[in-house]
């Protein structure tokens, strides 16, 4: 819907009624993933693609019936290697399609949604695609409220929304969209219900800096977590793509200068791992990240190091606030000893700050195991 929204907030705003082609599964190597859209206009208008050209005409059809009668579907499409060559494509695949009318009265949420959009705060809509509920059921997940429900007026809804907002959250959080499924009830380990979650929201941040084995490994599970990964370093023989090959971006530069030309992109989602613990690199780069909006600010060490650590930053000016945001020594207590041990235990110190977890362990805790989603 990103890629429609200039074309169907307006229509939407003059209060037409407009179709709504969203992918919502793919199968095999399909020409566009999960969240691709088109949309149809009550006058014949068309924006946006689901398939590169494939399957548009006949979208097109299927977009103005939906309009008329104001039900929504979820059509599957085939998309032979044959029709995908004819429109420049490498391959074919398998495309699932929901195509639903909307309008003010079904879905008003949406200009909400597409202001959330706008101003670049995440924003998730979940939609009902199959099974026993009633396809096209909404619901407008926030970082911090909803609207709407996937199973209006029945005495589940509750449960069943409850669950979905949790899972929702954690996909938003990872900048993640696709299909997850559930019992009428929101339980999770049936499949009776499908609900398409479709995220808007860029992947959070890690920025990680020190081109050491630990870093590699530290890229590594951040990727496996959802976000979008940068190493740096200032020594173009370390800081390399080959040897960071889970990295969405290596950088060669001073840490500290990187992180100053990046001070606007830094916010609450960026998550940041010091892991240089030399004082010339980390010293000046924590002067500058424990100053910036990032959720997390991590730095590697020895308890001998942090305290030297922080005496330095003492005398650079930082204040006591700003050095009560530092994670140091980085990671959650969990004995590790390998890089790969070292990775997990920062990655369960992000997740724990990110969904206020205990860290402890589930068996001596009680009460709802998803708890403040």
């Amino acid at each position: 819907m990103r890629d429609v929204l200039d074309d169907i907030a307006g229509w939407y705003a003059a209060g037409e009624t407009f179709g709504l082609a969203t992918v919502v599964n793919t199968f095999r190597s399909a020409p566009r993933p999960a969240g691709a859209a088109m949309a149809v206009s009550a006058g014949g208008e068309v924006a946006g693609s689901v398939s590169g050209g494939c399957v548009e005409g006949a979208v097109y059809e299927l977009a103005q019936s939906v309009m008329a009668s104001g039900e929504p579907v979820v059509q599957r499409y085939g998309v032979t290697d044959d029709d995908a060559f004819a429109v420049g494509l490498t391959c074919g695949g398998i495309l699932d399609v929901l195509v639903e009318p909307v309008s003010a009265a079904t879905f008003p949420e949406f200009a909400d949604v597409a202001a959330a959009i706008e101003a670049r705060e995440p924003v998730a809509v979940a939609t009902v695609v199959a099974g026993p509920g009633r396809i096209g059921a909404r619901r407008v997940i926030w970082r911090d409220r909803a609207a709407g429900s996937l199973a209006p007026g029945e005495p589940h809804a509750a449960r069943l929304d409850a669950a979905v907002d949790d899972d929702a959250r954690g996909m938003l959080a990872q900048g993640l969209t696709g299909q997850r499924h559930y019992g009428r009830e929101g339980e999770r380990r049936l499949d009776d219900l499908a609900v398409f979650v479709h995220s808007f929201a860029p992947p959070p941040r890690l920025l990680v800096f020190g081109a050491i084995d630990f870093a590699a490994a530290v890229a590594r599970v951040g990727k496996f977590l959802g976000y979008h990964v940068t190493v740096c370093d200032a020594r173009p023989v370390f800081a390399t793509p080959k040897r960071f090959p889970d990295a969405d971006e290596v950088v060669v530069k001073w840490p500290h200068k990187y992180l100053e030309e990046s001070g606007g992109a830094i916010d609450e989602r960026t998550a940041i791992a010091v892991l240089t613990h030399d004082p010339k690199f980390d010293v000046p780069l924590l002067e500058v990240a424990l100053r910036t909006r990032a959720g997390y600010v991590g730095a590697m060490g020895s308890r001998r190091t942090h305290d030297d650590r922080l005496a330095r930053l003492r005398e650079a000016g930082l204040t006591d606030a700003e050095l009560g945001r530092l994670r140091s020594p980085i990671g959650l207590d969990l004995g590790a000893r390998t890089p790969e041990e070292t990775a997990v235990s920062i990655a369960a110190e992000l997740v724990q700050l990110r969904w206020g977890g205990s860290g402890r362990p589930l068996t001596d805790t009680s009460g709802r195991i998803h708890a403040g989603g």
